[in-house]
C-alpha cells in the first residue's frame, strides 16, 4: 500500500543503507543525521571555546558541586523541539506497540501466537525499563514508562506508589492528556529534565500525523502541550491506518490487572496470580492482532513491555520487525544498541530514538537513547530457544538483585573478620615449645623449616633468587631502616642478593625465646588466606564465565564460583618460584586483575553484566566500559602488578630509568584503555587513574610527591580526558558515548544537572553504605596500624616488605592515591575506596608475611653490639 504524502519525502526504500554494526565498536553514521548537517549545526559555536569549556568543566565541575543555571541554560532548555534549523519531514511508518508489564517469560506459543509470529521474524531483546522509580521502589510504573517513551529520557510522576494511567479528554480536535502541564513541570525535579511531547511534537512539527490507541499511547503520542490528534481506543476504531506516520498502541490487559491487585506498604500493587498473569497476556496479544492485522505490509512494528508490573524491577520484551533504520527488513536474530554495547539488551529510551530514526527524522538532543538494530549475531534457532534464552537473562538479573545485597554483606563480614583474625597472628607472642631459651641466647634462623600451605623455603626454591636480608633493626626490633634502593640508589651487580640488589642489611627477627616467622604454620595460613582473599575481586568477574544464576541455590552457587576461581589464581600466585620472594604472589593476582579486566574492557565489557560487583542491567545505570568498582579494582591491579614487575626488574640489573619506562608505558596504554570511548569510556576514572600511577612513577623513580607535581599532574588527567570527550563529542550524534554527550551537555548548559546528580549520589553511597564506610576505615586502620607497628616476631611486617622490595611502597601510595581521587570525584563515592582496599590491603599483608618469613633472626643484644649483617644462604 502506497505511503501518505505529506512534504517531498522520498519512499523509506529509497533512503541510503546503514552498514550493520558490531558490538564494541563506533556505530555508523546514522541515515536520518547526514554529516554536513550536523556540522552545520555545530559551525557556529568557536572550536576553541568549545574545548576551553569542556575543560574547565572536566577539572573543575566535580570540585564544586552542582549549581545554578544560568540564564543561557534556561534560554537554551526552552527551545522548542521543532527548531527548522534541524527539523526534517517525516516518511515511513512505525507501529509502536506498548505492553506495560510484559515479559519473555509470558510468551507462549499457544497463548500469545501473534507475539510468538513476530520473534520468529524479527529481532528480540531483553529491555531495560529503567526511569524515574516512585518512592521506595525501585520499578518503572507503567505511567512512568509511557512519560519516558514520550520524552526519550527518564521520566516520573511525583507521589507514593503508581499513579494511574489518565484516560484522555477527547473532542473533535483529537484528545489532550490531563495535568499536562504538572506533569511537565514535575520532571524538572527528577534530576533527569525530561521534555514530555518530545517524540509527538517532533513528528507533528515535521509534517507528519499521529495516532494513538489506548490512554497510554495517547501519553506517548502527545505533543509539546499535551494534545494528539487522532485517539481511539481501539485498532477497529482506527480505520485505515495507511494516512499514519506514528501509531502508538496500549496493550494494557497485564496493566489493568495489575491495576486491580491490594496495593502493598508503599502503595505499589502486589504481584498477579500466574493464571490471571497468563490470561492478561493471552487478552493483550490478541489485541495486537487486530493492530497488525491492518496494518500496511512496509510498517516497521515494534513491541515493547515498557513498565514493571511487579514490586521488584525486570527485564521485559523488545521485538521490531519490518524495515530497520538502514532500509533492509529487522532480520531474525539479537537486536542491540549503542547505548548498551550489549547483545540482546536495548533499553526503553533506544525505543523512542528508534522510532524517529525509523521515520528518517533526527533526534532533539534531549533523546538520549539509540536505535535498535540487529546485532549481527545469529540468534537461537526456534523461537522458542530464543524466548527461553531471554528470559534465563532476566532470570540472571532477578538473582542478582537476590544475592548482590547479602553477597556484600558476607563479604564485608568475612573482611573485617580476617583482619582481626591476621591482627592476633601478627602481634600474639608464643613460646616455642622445641627448646627453652634463655634471654640472653641468640636465637638461629630456621631456615630449613617448612613453610605450610605449599610455601616453599629458599632452599626449596632451587636456582630462584632468595629476597636480601631485612634491614637493621632501628630500635631493639622495634622498626626497620629504609635500603639503599628505598633511597633511591641504583642496584648493585647480580652477585648481590636481595629484590632490590641493593646492599644487605642486618635483618630484625623474632625475638628470643619466640617463635621464628619462617617456622610458624599460623603465618603461612594468613599469606595463604591473603592471597585468596586479595584474588575475590577481580573473581567476581570471571564467575560470569559461568551460569551460576542457573543452579538450585544461586547464592550458595555465586559463592562457590567465586571461591573456585580465587583458589585457582591462589594457586598460579603459588605454582613457581616466585613465590620465594615477597612480591611474588602479589604480581600475580594483581597482574591477572589488570590483564582479566583490560581483556574484558577491551571485547565488549561482558563479564561486567550481572557480576555482582558489575553492572546491573535491570537497573539500567549502565551497560559498558568500566563501572567505578570495576574501575577501582582495575587500577588497584595494575598499579600493585606493576610494582611487582619493577622490583623484579631491578633485581635483574635493570636500569631505573628503563624500569620507570617499561611501567609507564604498561600504565599509558591502562589509561588509554579505562578512557577511550570505544572500551572504557570512563570519565571520572581517567584524572583519578593519572594521578595514582604518577605518584607510583615519581616514587619509583626515587623522587619526591610535592603538591606542584600534583597539581600538574591533575590538570594533565583533566586535559586528557577532556580530550577524548572532545574527540568523542566530534563524531555523530549516533556515535557519542556518555563522555560526548557530557561535552554537548556544558554547551547546552545542562551540565551542573548531571554533576549535581552525581554528587548526591556520591555523598548518599558515602553517608548510606555504612559497611562499605566501615570496612574502608577498618583496612586503613589495619593497613596503616597493625601492619605498620612491631609484630610479634620484632620489627613492623611492613617496614620489612619495603626494605626487601621498596617498590611496594611506592605501588601502595599510588593505589591508595587513585582510590582516594576516584572517590572524590565520582558518584559511587565509599565504594571505590572499599574495593580498591580490598585488592590492596589483603596482597600487601601478603607481602608482608613473606618479608617476615624471609627475616634472620639475630641476637637481643642492642644494635650497638652488633658488628655486622647476617647472611642468608639461597642453598
Amino acid at each position: 500500500m502506497p505511503h501518505a504524502t505529506f512534504s517531498a519525502a522520498s519512499p523509506t526504500s529509497d533512503r541510503p543503507p546503514m552498514p550493520q554494526e558490531s558490538p564494541g565498536l563506533p556505530p555508523q553514521e546514522s541515515p536520518g543525521r547526514p554529516p554536513e548537517q550536523s556540522a552545520a549545526r555545530r559551525g557556529h559555536r568557536p572550536a576553541v571555546l568549545v574545548f576551553v569549556a569542556m575543560l574547565l568543566a572536566a577539572v573543575l565541575a566535580p570540585l564544586f558541586g552542582a549549581g545554578p543555571a544560568t540564564a543561557a541554560t534556561s534560554a537554551a532548555d526552552s527551545a522548542p523541539v521543532s527548531d527548522p534549523a534541524w527539523a526534517s519531514s517525516a516518511r515511513g511508518r512505525v507501529a509502536l506497540i506498548g505492553v506495560p508489564g510484559l515479559q519473555w517469560s509470558d510468551l507462549d506459543e499457544t497463548r500469545t501466537p501473534n507475539l510468538w509470529k513476530l520473534v520468529a521474524h524479527g529481532g528480540s531483546a531483553s529491555l531495560s525499563t529503567r526511569a524515574v522509580p516512585p518512592p521506595d521502589r525501585g520499578i518503572t510504573c507503567p505511567m512512568a514508562g509511557w512519560l519516558t517513551v514520550s520524552a526519550g529520557q527518564r521520566a516520573g510522576t511525583a507521589g507514593r506508589g503508581c499513579a494511574a494511567v489518565p484516560k484522555p479528554q477527547v473532542s473533535a480536535e483529537g484528545a489532550t492528556v490531563p495535568d499536562w502541564s504538572a506533569l511537565a513541570a514535575y520532571q524538572s525535579e527528577t534530576g533527569y529534565d525530561a521534555r514530555l511531547g518530545t517524540l509527538g511534537q517532533l513528528v507533528t512539527s515535521s509534517g507528519g500525523h499521529v495516532a494513538a490507541i489506548g490512554p497510554g499511547a495517547a501519553v506517548a503520542a502527545a505533543d509539546a502541550t499535551g494534545k494528539v490528534a487522532t485517539y481511539v481506543d481501539t485498532p477497529e476504531a482506527l480505520g485505515d491506518p495507511t494516512p499514519y506516520n506514528l501509531i502508538v498502541m496500549d496493550a494494557a490487559d497485564l496493566a489493568d490487572a495489575w491495576a486491580r491487585q491490594p496495593l502493598d506498604e508503599y502503595g505499589v500493587p502486589t504481584p498477579l496470580p500466574t493464571a490471571t498473569r497468563q490470561a492478561a497476556a493471552a487478552q493483550a496479544d490478541r489485541r495486537i492482532g487486530d493492530l497488525l492485522g491492518r496494518l500496511p505490509g512496509d510498517t516497521t512494528v515494534l513491541v515493547a513491555g515498557i513498565s514493571d508490573i511487579t514490586t521488584n524491577p525486570h527485564l521485559h520484551v523488545a521485538i521490531a520487525t519490518g524495515p530497520s533504520p538502514s532500509g533492509r527488513p529487522f532480520q531474525h536474530g539479537y537486536l542491540t544498541a549503542t547505548s548498551t554495547r550489549q547483545d540482546a539488551l536495548v533499553t526503553i529510551t533506544d525505543l523512542t530514538a528508534t522510532a524517529i530514526q525509523l521515520l528518517d527524522l533526527e533526534a532533539p538532543r534531549e533523546v538520549v537513547g539509540r536505535a535498535w538494530q540487529t546485532d549481527g549475531t545469529t540468534a537461537a534457532a526456534t523461537p522458542l530457544d530464543t524466548v527461553n534464552g531471554l528470559s534465563d537473562g532476566d532470570l540472571a538479573s532477578q538473582v542478582l538483585r537476590e544475592v548482590r545485597g547479602p553477597f556484600f554483606a558476607v563479604f564485608v563480614t568475612v573482611q573485617l573478620l580476617f583482619y582481626a583474625f591476621a591482627a592476633l597472628a601478627l602481634r600474639r607472642r608464643r613460646r616455642r615449645r622445641s627448646a627453652s631459651v634463655s634471654a640472653g641466647e641468640t636465637t638461629t634462623d630456621a631456615t630449613s623449616a617448612g613453610v605450610a600451605s605449599g610455601e616453599a623455603s629458599p632452599a626449596e626454591a632451587g636456582s630462584a633468587e632468595s629476597e636480601s636480608d631485612v634491614a637493621r633493626s632501628a630500635e631493639s626490633g622495634s622498626g626497620v631502616t629504609a635500603s639503599a634502593e628505598a633511597r633511591g640508589a641504583e642496584p648493585t651487580s647480580a652477585g648481590t642478593h636481595g629484590d632490590a640488589g641493593g646492599p644487605s642489611v642486618e635483618p630484625a627477627g623474632a625475638l628470643p625465646g619466640y617463635e621464628a616467622a619462617s617456622a610458624s604454620r599460623l603465618l603461612a595460613v594468613v599469606q595463604v588466606v591473603a592471597v585468596v582473599s586479595g584474588s575475590i575481586a577481580v573473581s567476581t568477574f570471571l564467575a560470569q564465565l559461568v551460569p551460576w544464576w542457573a543452579l538450585p541455590l544461586p547464592m550458595l552457587g555465586v559463592i562457590v564460583t567465586i571461591l573456585a576461581f580465587a583458589a585457582l589464581i591462589t594457586g598460579l600466585a603459588f605454582a613457581g618460584p616466585w613465590r620465594a620472594h615477597v612480591l611474588g604472589p602479589l604480581t600475580v593476582v594483581a597482574g591477572i586483575t589488570s590483564v582479566a579486566l583490560l581483556i574484558d574492557v577491551m571485547t565488549g565489557s561482558k563479564l561486567q553484566v550481572n557480576a555482582v560487583t558489575g553492572y546491573e542491567p535491570v537497573t539500567g545505570g549502565r551497560f559498558y566500559g568500566f563501572s567505578n568498582i570495576a574501575f577501582a579494582v582495575y587500577a588497584t591491579g595494575t598499579v600493585l602488578a606493576l610494582a611487582g614487575v619493577a622490583q623484579w626488574l631491578l633485581r635483574r640489573g635493570v636500569s631505573r630509568f628503563v624500569t620507570v619506562l617499561v611501567c609507564g608505558a604498561y600504565g599509558a596504554l591502562a589509561v588509554f584503555a579505562d578512557g577511550w570511548p570505544s572500551w572504557g569510556a570512563d570519565f571520572g576514572g581517567v584524572p583519578a587513574f593519572v594521578i595514582g600511577l604518577a605518584v607510583f612513577l615519581i616514587l619509583l623513580a626515587g623522587r619526591r610527591v610535592s603538591i606542584v607535581k600534583l597539581l600538574l599532574v591533575g590538570v594533565a588527567g583533566g586535559v586528557l580526558i577532556g580530550a577524548i570527550s572532545l574527540f568523542d563529542w566530534l563524531r555523530p550524534a549516533a556515535q557519542r558515548t556518555h563522555l560526548g554527550n557530557f561535552v554537548q551537555q556544558i554547551i547546552d548548559g545542562q551540565a551542573w544537572t548531571v554533576v549535581g546528580r552525581k554528587f548526591s549520589a556520591m555523598i548518599g553511597v558515602t553517608v548510606g553504605n555504612w559497611s562499605l564506610t566501615l570496612l574502608t576505615l577498618v583496612a586503613l586502620a589495619f593497613l596503616f596500624w597493625v601492619l605498620n607497628r612491631p609484630s610479634r616476631w620484632g620489627a613492623p611486617a611492613l617496614g620489612q616488605a619495603y626494605a626487601l622490595a621498596p617498590t611496594l611502597r611506592a605501588g601502595l601510595f599510588g593505589a591508595l592515591t587513585c582510590a582516594f581521587i576516584g572517590f572524590l570525584i565520582n558518584d559511587s563515592g565509599i565504594a571505590i575506596p572499599a574495593m580498591a582496599l580490598t585488592v590492596a590491603v589483603p596482597l600487601t599483608l601478603a607481602a608482608s608475611v613473606r618479608a617476615l618469613q624471609l627475616a634472620t633472626t639475630t641476637t637481643s643484644e642492642p644494635p650497638s653490639a652488633r658488628t655486622g649483617p647476617t647472611e642468608r644462604s639461597a642453598t
